[in-house]
C-alpha cells in the first residue's frame, strides 16, 4: 500500500474519531438541555399560577374598595 495512502486512510480515521468524540459531546449536551428545558418549562408553570393567584387577590381588594362617587 503506498505510504500516501496509509496517510489518507490516517487522516480519514482522526477525523472519524474526532466526529465520533463530537457527536457524544453534542449528545450529552442535548441530554442536559433537554433536562434544562423541562425544569423551566415546571416553573414557569408554577409563576403562571403565582401571577393568577396575585390577579385574583387584587381583583378582590378592587372589589372591596368604595366606589369613587366624584
Amino acid at each position: 500500500m503506498p505510504v500516501a495512502m496509509d496517510a489518507e486512510f490516517s487522516s480519514l480515521e482522526d477525523k472519524v474519531g474526532l466526529l465520533a468524540r463530537l457527536c457524544h459531546q453534542l449528545r450529552g449536551d442535548n441530554r442536559q438541555l433537554r433536562q434544562q428545558v423541562l425544569a423551566l418549562q415546571q416553573e414557569n408553570q408554577q409563576l403562571k399560577g403565582k401571577v393568577e393567584g396575585a390577579k385574583q387577590r387584587v381583583a378582590a381588594i378592587l372589589e372591596r374598595l368604595p366606589e369613587d362617587e366624584a
